[in-house]
């Protein structure tokens, strides 16, 4: 078996808001995030971004423990009474690469900040990407278990 590649990735920039508490993982619906692209991007980076309403946010799991063994199944967010999912059918924070991805609606663009809400990632939080969304990428009738949504229900509410 070949060596698996490895990738090194820069952060473009950070997220500032006040949550700061990685294990409060329900309400992000009315966090307000402001990201900060890095100065080596210069003040035009986020130029045409506010012709957008939303915009997705690749950012890394950084302030959560890592966890090297992926192979068993776990209860979706470690809850016991919800079956036990693989790595790849989640989206916490314990990943092999840590990298999460939420779209965002978009409140303000200026110079080297995204004012953006209903962004869950912590205070501090490296950004790795930003996207605009494209309804042309937007999936189509999307399929999901019936219980993500009862546990999902408060994830985005204020």
């Amino acid at each position: 078996m070949a060596e698996p590649r490895t990738f090194e990735v820069t952060p473009i920039g950070t997220v500032h808001n006040q949550r700061t508490d990685v294990q409060n993982s329900d309400h992000w619906g009315a966090v307000r995030s402001t990201i900060t692209i890095d100065e080596r991007f210069g003040d035009a980076a986020l130029q045409g971004l506010e012709l957008f309403s939303h915009v997705e946010i690749y950012f890394v799991f950084d302030q959560f423990p890592d966890t090297n063994d992926h192979r068993e199944p776990r209860p979706y967010r470690g809850r016991p009474e919800l079956p036990p999912v693989g790595v790849f059918a989640g989206r916490g924070p314990r990943r092999p690469n840590r990298i999460g991805a939420t779209c965002c609606a978009i409140e303000s663009v200026r110079a080297r900040e995204l004012v953006v809400t209903g962004l869950d990632a912590v205070s501090g939080t490296p950004v790795i990407d930003l996207k605009p969304v494209l309804t042309v990428f937007l999936p189509r009738n999307v399929q999901e278990p019936e219980w993500v949504s009862e546990l999902m229900a408060k994830y985005f509410q204020p």
